[in-house]
């Protein structure tokens, strides 16, 4: 259930049988050759998959989140880490006031990672809920899928490379791309991490066969589908 796609009235009769949703949480920032928004494509895409069979609701996905050390790419939009653990907070108040008990939030970016603290700390105040953060890319399953696959896999290179996150006219270069060191970049400014990190891709081919990509994104639909279903307790 797409909540761009019902009306309060219809969320309300649903909050009387159920009270789980899921929130996509993305980013906009460079991914070398792929879309800016690669990151809240992703999480909101397989959240509303996940989420699609048991008719839980999918919010619109917060779609900035928290990536200063890409601030010289035009097109990347970082908020301050204060800034987004208060949109996230508001949020979840926001779910828990109309009945919302059950909430499951799909990331779809590292530099989010503190939300799950923020949840965590969230749930001290509001023992009646629980939250659930998903790292949908890295969760288990899906990691060893990808691992598999290529065990060479980073930002912007294949594995962020879906049929859905490519744009049209713009062809990933053929070549596999060394790895940067991705632990100096994160240890300077943003103007220095991108002449270190060239077009944005740390490392690795830039495309696989879609047959590769597919068979990876079925995986993490099952995995993310799996964090909605069972025991919230």
């Amino acid at each position: 259930m797409k909540i761009a796609e019902t009306n309060w009235m219809q969320v309300e009769d649903y909050l009387r049988r159920d009270d789980r949703c899921v929130v996509p949480l993305g980013s906009t920032e460079q991914h070398a050759y792929l879309s800016n928004c690669v990151d809240a494509i992703l999480s909101e895409r397989i959240a509303l998959e996940a989420a699609e069979p048991l008719g839980v609701p999918v919010f619109p996905v917060l779609a900035y989140g928290v990536t200063p050390y890409f601030a010289a790419y035009p097109g990347t939009v970082s908020l301050r880490l204060a800034t987004y653990l208060a949109v996230v907070r508001d949020v979840l108040d926001s779910l828990a006031r109309t009945g919302f008990r059950r909430i499951l939030l799909v990331n779809g970016h590292g530099g989010n990672s503190p939300a799950q603290t923020g949840a965590m700390e969230w749930m001290t105040d509001n023992p009646e809920c629980r939250v659930r953060f998903h790292n949908w890319w890295s969760a288990p399953q899906t990691m060893a899928k990808v691992k598999e696959t290529d065990p060479l896999a980073s930002h912007a290179s294949w594995m962020e490379n879906f049929p859905w996150t490519r744009l049209a006219g713009v062809a990933a270069p053929p070549e596999q791309k060394p790895m940067a060191d991705i632990e100096r970049m994160r240890s300077l400014p943003a103007m220095r991490a991108r002449e270190i990190l060239g077009d944005g891709n740390f490392g690795g081919l830039y495309q696989r066969p879609d047959a590769d990509m597919l068979a990876i994104w079925d995986v993490a639909t099952a995995e993310t589908r799996a964090q909605l279903e069972g025991d919230w307790a």
